[in-house]
């Protein structure tokens, strides 16, 4: 009986080790050698971004520094349910976010400002799980569409 429960144990645990818990979960720096920034979304001179994991979603701290020695703080807590969930700090002021989960790796995010979309985000986790690729879209100075890309190294 003895030997029964610890094989069950094993298992358990083995089952936890390959399923392993999201992908994002952890703490990220930005890689600027692979990121592509705009002129009007410069890159930061630092950034580093820890995510969490809670039930059914992710809660998001990223700290750094902006183009300007301006600093940067952003916090969030959101499920993956394409809600809306309050956000402080926030790429172009946004006040709210929202998630959806793609994949296992891939993760879809609204920055909203008075309810309006002013910046998506396609995250993408790779296979190893040792880079985050997010492609952001949202708007110039001129109001025109822009897209840039910010890599980010697991730590």
């Amino acid at each position: 009986m003895r030997i029964g429960r610890r094989s069950l144990a094993f298992l358990l645990l083995a089952s936890a080790t390959l399923w392993g818990e999201n992908p994002n979960v952890g703490t990220w720096k930005v890689n600027f050698a692979k990121s592509k920034y705009t002129a009007d979304h410069p890159a930061p001179k630092s950034l580093a971004v820890t995510f969490k994991e809670q039930p059914d979603g992710l809660i998001l701290d990223a700290a750094g520094e902006d183009a300007k020695g301006n600093p940067i703080k952003i916090h969030w807590a959101a499920k993956f349910d394409g809600k809306d969930y309050p956000s402080t700090g926030g790429a172009d002021s946004a006040d709210t976010v929202s998630l959806k989960k793609v994949d296992d790796n891939t993760i879809e995010t609204s920055n909203k400002k008075n309810g309006q979309v002013v910046t998506t985000v396609h995250s993408v986790v790779s296979q190893d799980k040792k880079t985050r690729t997010s492609t952001w879209t949202g708007k110039d100075s001129k109001g025109s569409s822009e897209t840039w890309i910010v890599v980010l190294d697991k730590q």
